[in-house]
């Protein structure tokens, strides 16, 4: 069984960041007895690890466009869909 090792690039910066956001790295940094590097880090690692809204959306584009509908024929789609789903989540129990 291969180990797995964590691997890291050091890069050096400067962060131009608002006092505010500042303070707010230092009393995280504070809070978890961590240095500021390495919170910025953290953030920083979790923000480019969360898929971006077109990486999301690319799998619904490409069926959309595999499918021809023109945008009234989509809009007309999506509101049924829409319309449907509140009708169940309001249906009274029988």
């Amino acid at each position: 069984m291969a180990s797995t090792v964590d691997q890291t690039t050091e890069l050096s910066m400067n962060l131009r960041l608002s006092k505010q956001a500042g303070e707010r790295l230092a009393q995280r940094a504070t809070e978890s007895g961590k240095d500021i590097a390495a919170i910025a880090s953290d953030l920083i690692e979790r923000a480019i690890a969360q898929p971006t809204v077109d990486e999301v959306l690319a799998p619904f584009r490409k069926q959309v466009a595999e499918s021809g509908m023109n945008d009234a024929e989509l809009d007309a789609f999506l509101e049924d869909v829409r319309d449907k789903a509140y009708q169940e989540r309001h249906r009274r129990p029988a």
